[in-house]
């Protein structure tokens, strides 16, 4: 019996077609700006995003350590979601990588507050320090997959600090709201979106900004040791998922549904099925090592982002079959 992955929308596996794309990728040395297919890919990805130009990289962290590196200034304070990923996840990262510190507001709903944010500008006449950054993540994951209001982005970007857009599931957000990435993207200097999570790509993200910025993040990512040389390999796979494996991103969100109400069904108090929007149900539960270990008897697999915190992920590797098989698992769950 196969197992249903719900860990995360990151275990999927290329299909057969996109590793013909990859096999039959032309590829170059992409220091030298020689690899066409990793060209294609940046290029492809920044016209999707509204941006001038797009850098390839082997991961979403290393993607938010490089706009943490360029965008925040030495000596001043980087605003950002206190369950975001760049605060709260990825390994403490911005630690040993940016060169400002964080600054964590409330996000409890998925977005800091504008007026939040506000203070901090307004207390620089106060002796507070200087934030010279605001990081944002569309969709937020720890709230459970919840796609950005644009008019709070807008209003984010509205005091004139530069917005960082941790995107990594932002074609989700595109899909479950109609916006397109462009229009998502447009209040923020910076964007990246992974490859390998609902777009199922083995390797990579793209991020992309202004010509000048996208130039200064390659140094950094070289620096990083993220240089890239005969990638178009892997470029091909994310092509390959733009192309295809966006539309089908409602697919996963319909199927979440169906987690988040077998959820609901079993434990009232959980959460509220009608805000589980995306391909991430996530919801508190008391004895969370029983549940995944309920699930895992079951041929199920389940993850926890928190003390208490558990959380299904839909992918392109979950059909409604799977889906059934979870939804019969949770039901019987003690």
């Amino acid at each position: 019996m196969a197992l249903v992955d719900l860990r995360s929308d990151t275990v999927t596996r290329p299909s057969p077609d996109m590793r013909r794309a990859m096999a039959d990728a032309e590829v170059g040395d992409d220091a030298y700006g020689e690899d066409p297919t990793v060209t294609r890919l940046e290029e492809t990805y920044a016209a999707l995003v509204g941006k001038d130009a797009g850098l390839f990289v082997p991961s979403g962290t290393m993607a938010n350590q490089l706009a943490l590196r360029v965008l925040g200034a030495p000596g001043t304070t980087i605003l950002c979601g206190r369950s975001s990923h760049v605060a709260s996840f990825e390994g403490g990262a911005a630690g040993a990588n940016a060169v400002a510190q964080l600054v964590t507001l409330e996000d409890a709903d998925g977005c800091i507050a504008a007026d939040d944010v506000k203070w901090h500008v307004d207390g620089v006449a106060h002796h507070w320090a200087r934030p010279s950054l605001v990081c944002i993540e569309n969709t937020a994951m720890f709230a459970g997959g919840v796609p950005l209001d644009l008019g709070r982005v807008r209003a984010l970007a509205s005091f004139g600090l530069p917005v960082h857009l941790d995107g990594a599931r932002l074609l989700n957000a595109v899909v479950a709201t109609g916006v397109s990435a462009a229009e998502h993207a447009s209040p923020c200097a910076t964007v990246w979106t992974a490859l390998t999570k609902g777009l199922g790509a083995p390797v990579g993200s793209v991020l992309a900004g202004a010509a000048a910025v996208v130039a200064e993040l390659r140094v950094q990512r070289s620096r990083m040791g993220g240089q890239l040389r005969q990638a178009g390999v892997l470029a091909a796979a994310g092509l390959f998922a733009l192309a295809h494996n966006v539309e089908r991103l409602a697919d996963d969100h319909a199927r979440a549904r169906v987690l988040a109400v077998a959820v609901a069904d079993r434990w009232p108090d959980a959460l509220d099925p009608d805000a589980v929007r995306t391909n991430i149900v996530r919801f508190h539960h008391d004895a969370p090592d029983e549940l995944l270990a309920h699930l895992a008897e079951h041929g199920v697999l389940a993850g926890t982002v928190g003390p208490g915190v558990v959380r299904l992920v839909t992918h392109l590797d979950v059909d409604d079959a799977g889906i059934e098989r979870a939804r019969a698992a949770l039901a019987s769950a003690p």
